[in-house]
C-alpha cells in the first residue's frame, strides 16, 4: 500500500500472509508445553495496549520515564554522533519516545526517513499519517510484521540509520534467542549504521519487583488480558478471574518472571485449535521474561552478535540504559 499526502508519502508493506496466525501456532506450542508459556508480544491488543498506558504512568514503572529522560538529554548527542537521515523502529506501536529523535534529526538537518515495524495494520497507518503531518516532507515505510521473523523486509538504507529497539523489550528473550536475534540485527547494519537499544538495568530486587506489581493492580489487569485475547481470537474459555498474577524476581537468572497461576484444578478449552488444556491447583503459566543488564552482560550479548559498544548512557540513579552499538 502506498499513499501520497501533500506533506509526505506513505508506504506499508505487509510480511504477514492472509493465513499466517501468529498466536495460533504460539497458544498451540506454548500450552502444550510441561511448563507452560505464552510470549509476551500478544498482550498487545486494543485493550492490552490501553492498560499498558495506563502501567507507564504507575509511581512503580521507572523504565518508561527513565528512558525518556535519558533521550530528552541524549537524542540530539546521537544524532550528532550518527548524522542519521532514517530510523528504523522495533515494535514501534504508537511512536511516543521516538518523536524526541525524529525531532532531533529534524533539527540537525537530517530527517528523510521513519520505518516502523509493528504487527498492527491500524497502529502503522495512524502513525504514518499522523507523522508526515507533524513533519513535512518525511517520508515513512512502515512494515507489517513480526520482527523476530522478518527483518529481511527491512527497506534498502538509504542514509546513514539507526535501528532503534527501545524499552527494554530485549530482555524478553531468553539468552539464546537474544544473541540469535542480535545477530540477525547486526546483519542489517552497514559500517556507518547505528543500534539503539534500551536495557533494563539489575538493580535493587524490591524496586523491581514493585515495578511489576503495581498497587493499583494494573499490571494485574494487563497480565491478565493476554487470557481474553486467547478467547476472543481463537474461542478460548478462560476464566480471567481464576488466575492470579505473579510477578518476582530472579535472583540467579537476574530476570523478572510474569506468571498467571490457576486458583484451582481446572480444564480450559480452545476452541480453534481443538484443544483441551488442563491446568492444576496453582499450576503457573509464564507470560513474559525481562532480563536485567550489567554493562558487562550487555557488551558481551553485543560482542556474541559481531556489535561493538560505542557509548551508554544511564539516568543519574543507573536505573536503565540506552546503547549505542555498531559493527
Amino acid at each position: 500500500m502506498t499513499m501520497r499526502t501533500a506533506a509526505g508519502d506513505i508506504e506499508i508493506v505487509s510480511k504477514l500472509g492472509p493465513d499466517e496466525r501468529l498466536l495460533a501456532f504460539d497458544v498451540l506450542d506454548g500450552l502444550t508445553r510441561p511448563f507452560k508459556e505464552v510470549p509476551p508480544k500478544h498482550f498487545y491488543d486494543a485493550e492490552g495496549s490501553r492498560l499498558f498506558e495506563q502501567i507507564i504512568e504507575q509511581p512503580e514503572y521507572y523504565p518508561y520515564r527513565t528512558e525518556r529522560v535519558i533521550l530528552e538529554a541524549c537524542a540530539e548527542e546521537i544524532v550528532a554522533r550518527t548524522g542519521a537521515a532514517e530510523l528504523v523502529e522495533l515494535g514501534s506501536g504508537v511512536p511516543t519516545k521516538t518523536l524526541l529523535l525524529l525531532d532531533a534529526m529534524r533539527d540537525a538537518g537530517t530527517l528523510d526517513r521513519y520505518v516502523p515495524f509493528d504487527v498492527s495494520e491500524s497502529v502503522l497507518l495512524g502513525s504514518a499519517e499522523r507523522l508526515v503531518e507533524q513533519y513535512p516532507g518525511l517520508r515513512v515505510y512502515g512494515v507489517l510484521g513480526d520482527f523476530e521473523r522478518h527483518l529481511d523486509a527491512l527497506p534498502v538504507a538509504e542514509g546513514p540509520r539507526i535501528i532503534a529497539f527501545l524499552g527494554g523489550t530485549i530482555g524478553n528473550f531468553p539468552p539464546g534467542s537474544r544473541r540469535k536475534f542480535l545477530r540477525g540485527l547486526a546483519r542489517e547494519l552497514r559500517p556507518q549504521d547505528r543500534l539503539l537499544l534500551g536495557t533494563d538495568l539489575v538493580k535493587d530486587p524490591a524496586l523491581l519487583e514493585a515495578a511489576y506489581n503495581d498497587a493499583a493492580g494494573v499490571t494485574a489487569a494487563f497480565n491478565r488480558n493476554m487470557l481474553a485475547v486467547i478467547n476472543r481470537e481463537l474461542g478460548g474459555d478462560f476464566d480471567l478471574d481464576a488466575f492470579e498474577h505473579v510477578a518476582f524476581y530472579d535472583r540467579e537468572q537476574e530476570w523478572i518472571e510474569m506468571r498467571l497461576r490457576a486458583l484451582e484444578p481446572m480444564v480450559v478449552n480452545v476452541r480453534e485449535l481443538d484443544l483441551a488444556v488442563h491446568f492444576a491447583n496453582r499450576e503457573e503459566m509464564r507470560t513474559e521474561i525481562s532480563a536485567k543488564f550489567t554493562r558487562e552482560r550487555l557488551q558481551a550479548d553485543l560482542a556474541a552478535a559481531g556489535l561493538r559498544l560505542h557509548a551508554l548512557m544511564t539516568d543519574d540513579d543507573s536505573l536503565f540504559a540506552l546503547s549505542l552499538s555498531g559493527p
